[in-house]
């Protein structure tokens, strides 16, 4: 089968290699779609963490935002998974351990994390290899595009709950790339009013295009009362203004993750009686994410740009927009196009 291969920073082939076999307790699936994320495109430039604390190493097939169809099983799985269609937990903990045993395998110390860390090779190829206890059913309503956006779906979806908003509350969204953009469609599901703050004209265009009209540049966030603020940014100075922004026994939420450390002022969550969450991973979201898009109370389909096949892969994550491709924040791969 055709696989996408990071072989170096910058580095990248799409190789001819063995289609995987289903060992005890896995499935292999056909995939259909696959989103391109901004971990992708660190593990490209070589400046993902896990690369320099020993997680992640190259040569590395990426891919983690995927659907597809079970092709076959293995040993002790019941074969009536073949055939249904399906995306998959990124996080797959040792199941031994005590955070495993709690429920909590997506910070397993032991995990491995499909197309990230570990050896598990990611979606980025025509078929894949994973533990049937990691899949979750796509129901009919729930098409490949939407199933390649549960993975980030999810996390999304968690962020929003962790808010904590009632209707009629008001939201602040830093950073209206694919994740903060799904949290705020999760946001207005919940009845919030819902404000968004980016750093480029064309971002918050779209975004005002997605129905949101609050939408602002950071020099220009009104001076309003903001019950929640969600950090959906990879920018190292705005967690801290999160904190600066939320009212006084507000909750603030961080699910985006910076290149350098962030600062906050402990002193100022205290004295202003803050909550603060942070999320990771879409894990525990995953089945209330697919309800979601299956009932259409969120419809992320707008934010796909574009559907390349493997060959464009790597100048997607050189920064190049696929020829034709549309103002949305995701470009998602059919390993079947040629």
């Amino acid at each position: 089968m055709r696989a996408f291969a990071l072989t170096a920073p910058g580095a990248f082939e799409v190789l001819e290699v063995p289609a995987p076999k289903a060992a005890p307790g896995e499935a292999v699936v056909d995939v259909e779609r696959v989103g391109i994320c901004g971990t992708d495109v660190e593990f490209f430039t070589g400046e993902m963490a896990y690369l320099h604390q020993g997680h992640s190493t190259y040569p590395m097939r990426l891919g983690h935002e995927w659907a597809g169809r079970v092709a076959a099983v293995g040993d002790g799985v019941d074969s009536a998974w073949v055939g249904r269609r399906v995306m998959g937990d990124t996080m797959l903990g040792c199941g031994a351990c005590r955070r495993c045993r709690r429920g909590h395998q997506h910070v397993c110390e032991k995990r491995q994390e499909l197309g990230v860390r570990g050896e598990r090779a990611g979606a980025l190829a025509e078929q894949l290899a994973v533990p049937v206890s990691s899949l979750h059913v796509l129901p009919d309503s729930v098409d490949g595009v939407l199933g390649a956006l549960v993975e980030p779906g999810g996390n999304a979806l968690r962020a929003a709950r962790a808010a904590e908003v009632r209707h009629g509350d008001r939201a602040l969204v830093l950073g209206p790339g694919t994740i903060g953009l799904l949290v705020a469609m999760f946001l207005r599901a919940a009845g919030a009013e819902v404000h968004l703050m980016g750093r480029t004209d064309a971002s918050l265009a779209f975004a005002r295009g997605l129905g949101f009209e609050h939408v602002w540049r950071e020099n220009a966030v009104p001076g309003l009362p903001f019950d929640a603020v969600v950090d959906a940014s990879n920018a190292a100075h705005l967690p801290e203004l999160a904190l600066d922004l939320v009212e006084p026994a507000g909750r603030v939420v961080y699910v985006g993750l910076a290149g350098e450390p962030s600062r906050i002022d402990t002193r100022t969550l205290a004295l202003k009686d803050v909550t603060a969450v942070g999320v990771l991973s879409a894990s525990p979201g995953l089945d209330a994410t697919i309800r979601a898009y299956a009932d259409g109370s969120v419809d992320p389909r707008p934010l796909v740009a574009a559907t390349v096949g493997l060959e464009q892969v790597g100048d997607v994550l050189a920064g190049n927009r696929p020829p034709g491709a549309g103002p949305g924040p995701k470009v998602h791969v059919d390993p079947r196009l040629s």
